[in-house]
């Protein structure tokens, strides 16, 4: 148990440390092709205003008006050159006045180029004008400082987001394996305990009919043909009905069980199974006056096999009676199933729906069944929607069984 503890700690460990390594990458490069395009983009709103304030200029320039006196909005962030085509400055804002032409770019060009309005460089974009047979070209340079600060800005809310968002991951991941890995424990165990006990289920059976074979094999002379193939007859009965029943469950494990669903009317189901207990040699009297009419929506095999299952359970365990109950309230059909022998102690109620459960272990085996006849009930009675619980029967002292389903119309 400690190694198999270790191993699912180690499991859990390294699948946590690898989401946090992946969510980490899948953080980085997201963050770093964030912060790119947002550089790109606001690189280009930044060219995109200068091309446009330079076309203005070019636009008067080109209606023979002449050159006009360029001016900026925010001396600090941006200049104006008109330049013609041998490199001269023919016009340019007051803070660049007197400096020569900052860039040489033909129409549509753009670069970047030093100043002494800032230490970082401007991005400067190039619009041809023609003003009558001279041909012009409009400078517009423009700071990118807010592009910087922008990209800046997400870029530390990435970095201090980052880490709370990979202890966020871990956390997760940690809880969500944890929770699988001791479902897989769970079912581990399970299949382990189901393995086990079906392989003693089935031994028993295979070596009473070896037995009974080696016995008449030894003895031929004194061997009863008949006996013998009762023998036989009856064990192997009973594996196929062991076989049956843990297919039925595996189905139910993985949630393969389909039911044919129509309409079936319960009470029908219930006074069949009281006439087979009745036929029973030494068997419990049984009352069925309180059955009353119960239609449900089901599959009939499911539902006969449900009622066969609680009628057995009755039988060996009541001492002389026992008590079906039917009937319809509120939506739903209840069907009770009571006897007078021992009851089920109020600690074990839950567990006995468990598979391969039995109360009375000192009870041979033979006489007892394999302990699957309740466990198919439960998961026979969830695929149709109802409960199937075990309480103290109040008038003959024993257990009861009680059965709820929707009522169908």
């Amino acid at each position: 148990m400690a190694d198999e503890q270790r191993r699912l700690w180690a499991v859990r460990v390294r699948t946590t440390l690898i989401a946090v390594l992946a969510v980490g990458l899948a953080l980085i490069a997201g963050g770093t092709v964030l912060v790119l395009l947002l550089r790109i983009e606001l690189s280009n709103d930044v060219r995109d205003a200068a091309r446009t304030r330079a076309r203005e200029v070019a636009q008067v320039i080109a209606e023979g008006r002449g050159v006009p006196a360029v001016t900026v909005t925010d001396p600090d962030e941006e200049f104006l050159q008109v330049v013609d085509r041998q490199g001269k400055v023919v016009a340019a804002s007051a803070n660049i006045e007197g400096l020569p032409a900052l860039a040489r770019l033909g129409h549509g060009g753009s670069t970047q180029v030093d100043t002494p309005l800032d230490e970082d460089p401007f991005l400067v974009v190039a619009v041809a004008a023609q003003d009558g047979e001279r041909s012009l070209t409009v400078l517009d340079g423009r700071t990118p400082a807010g592009v910087a600060e922008a990209t800046s800005t997400v870029t530390r809310l990435l970095l201090v987001g980052l880490p709370g968002l990979l202890v966020l991951a871990a956390a997760s991941t940690w809880v969500a394996v944890g929770r699988t890995l001791r479902r897989v424990a769970r079912a581990e165990a399970a299949q382990r305990r189901f393995v086990s006990d079906a392989s003693h289920e089935l031994r028993s059976p295979v070596a009473t009919v070896r037995q009974s074979a080696e016995v008449a094999l030894a003895h031929p002379g004194r061997a009863d043909a008949t006996a013998l193939a009762g023998t036989v007859l009856d064990e192997a009965v009973r594996m196929q009905r062991l076989v049956d029943d843990l297919l039925l469950l595996a189905r139910a494990d993985e949630d393969a069980i389909r039911l044919s669903r129509r309409f079936v009317d319960l009470d029908d189901l219930v006074f069949e199974e009281a006439r087979r207990l009745r036929e029973r040699q030494d068997g419990p009297r049984v009352d069925s006056t309180g059955v009353s009419a119960g239609r449900v929506l089901g599959d009939e095999d499911a539902l006969r096999r449900v009622v066969r299952n609680l009628g057995e359970n009755a039988a060996r365990h009541a001492r002389s009676r026992v008590a079906l109950t039917l009937g319809t309230a509120g939506g739903t059909v209840r069907l009770d199933v009571d006897d007078d022998g021992p009851g089920v102690p109020e600690g074990e109620r839950a567990r006995v729906f468990d598979r391969f459960v039995r109360l009375d272990e000192a009870r041979a085996r033979g006489e007892g069944g394999a302990g699957l006849g309740l466990a198919i009930v439960a998961e026979l009675v969830a695929a149709h929607e109802g409960t199937v619980t075990v309480g103290t029967a109040p008038e003959l002292g024993g257990a009861r069984f009680t059965l709820i389903l929707p009522a169908g119309p």
